[in-house]
């Protein structure tokens, strides 16, 4: 079964099958089926699914193996692990433009409900799972081939309202079920996939080399990063993020599963303000394997998005991979520095109680609870401001940053003195 043909509102589905790639495999099993109820959309599993000798949990503290339509948590109108194979703002935005024409630039997102996204976005999503309208039959929502600088085109068309062919518009679609707001596509080279940002007709400065460059600097101050390269297309930049959640085998490609912060923490968007480092923390010490390490890690992702200006830390710009049974930090992504003009900012996520001021002496004040002692602590925060200074120039170089951007981000979204406000003068050498 194909997407509805563009210029034309499909009508809204009474249920969709979801199916998962389950560890190992290379093909999809129906898992089971998502419908609307009086309380939301509900799940319940299969029976062929929960009979598998290897069925797992979709994620086993909201959608444990039982039988049965299973409840909601409080709060939530779908199940969080479902969602969060929903595309956004993005996603949203390029299949309203395909199913409404030009009318998607003036086009409300919520003319189609959650259940027409699920089904009219690209089967190839972030995680394993994707949604059909059949129980039986898996027939995936591919993308036509096209070269970065057709994606590119798509992607400025859909910006200004503009209607896409039938063919940009299926080439676009490979990427709609992927999250956040601004444009980007997914392709495929060879053994690896990527994920490809653009630049928006609206940036104020370079968006996507300013990624890179805080992509890169994390990966150089030992945070596991996904690894990043800039490519070119129509004389503008590209970022190409390498995807982790897929593997390729001889036997074809694997899908890993993965849930956001905002699963983990049992909240949706209309929550996601009260999503806390500290209470992300706590389920590490509880549910992940390695707790000791990963929050050692998530301290250093906390600190350097304060250290580099991303403010944009919200929860689902964190997750972690699902096996069933363990849950495991994936590498970051999304550390892009956000445009500031002034000194005082705030991250997305609280830090320690109901602080969430950008600055490292929140981050020490919460170092017990990520097991951390405050000369652990400091020895992270001294680290990454070394590592900044030392690295700075050459990936600056990297990406090609001009002087005049050069001196825009330093000092304003990198190592900004609002970070380093009411600090030991020991801990950042300034």
């Amino acid at each position: 079964m194909t997407s509805s043909p563009v210029g034309s509102k499909p009508q809204a589905p009474g249920e969709a099958y979801v199916w998962v790639w389950l560890p190992g495999q290379v093909e999809p099993v129906v898992a089971g089926r998502l419908a609307p109820t009086a309380q939301g959309l509900q799940f319940n599993y299969g029976q062929s699914y929960l009979a598998r000798d290897d069925a797992i949990s979709l994620y086993s503290p909201e959608l444990p193996l039982q039988r049965g339509s299973l409840p909601l948590l409080p709060g939530l109108s779908m199940p969080g692990c479902l969602r969060d194979a929903s595309p956004d703002a993005w996603g949203r935005r390029v299949i309203i433009n395909r199913l409404l024409g030009v009318k998607g630039r003036d086009a409300d997102t919520a003319a189609l409900d959650e259940l027409s996204y699920l089904l009219e976005s690209g089967s190839d999503r972030i995680g394993a799972l994707d949604f059909q309208r059949s129980a039986t039959e898996y027939v995936p929502r591919q993308a036509a081939r096209a070269t970065l600088e057709e994606l590119l085109e798509s992607a400025e068309r859909v910006e200004k309202g503009l209607p896409l062919s039938p063919e940009l518009a299926q080439a676009l679609q490979h990427g709609t079920s992927i999250g956040g707001a601004r444009p980007k596509a997914l392709i495929t080279d060879g053994e690896r996939k990527y994920i490809a940002k653009f630049s928006s007709t609206t940036d104020l400065y370079s968006v996507v080399k300013t990624e890179f460059i805080a992509m890169r600097l994390a990966a150089l101050a030992d945070i596991d990063t996904a690894p990043v390269r800039l490519a070119q297309a129509s004389g503008k930049d590209v970022l190409l993020v390498e995807r982790f959640d897929r593997m390729s085998t001889p036997a074809g490609w694997q899908r890993k599963a993965m849930v956001s912060s905002l699963t983990l923490l049992g909240l949706d968007e209309m929550m996601a303000r009260y999503a806390s480092y500290e209470q992300l923390a706590e389920i590490i010490r509880h549910r992940f394997a390695q707790p000791k390490a990963t929050l050692r890690e998530l301290f250093a992702r906390l600190v350097f998005n304060i250290l580099c200006g991303n403010t944009d830390d919200h929860a689902r710009n964190h997750a972690a991979f699902w096996d069933g049974q363990h849950l495991r930090l994936t590498p970051a992504y999304d550390i892009c520095p956000q445009h500031r003009a002034g000194n005082e900012a705030t991250q997305a996520m609280l830090i320690r109680g109901d602080n969430r001021f950008s600055r490292l002496d929140v981050c020490l004040a919460a170092a017990d609870q990520f097991l951390l002692s405050d000369a652990d602590a400091r020895t992270i925060i001294d680290g990454q401001i070394e590592s900044l200074h030392r690295h700075w120039d050459g990936v600056c170089e990297e990406a090609g940053l001009s002087e005049v951007d050069k001196a825009l981000l330093w000092k304003r979204q990198f190592l900004n003195p609002f970070a380093l406000e009411a600090s030991d003068p020991v801990v950042h050498g300034m």
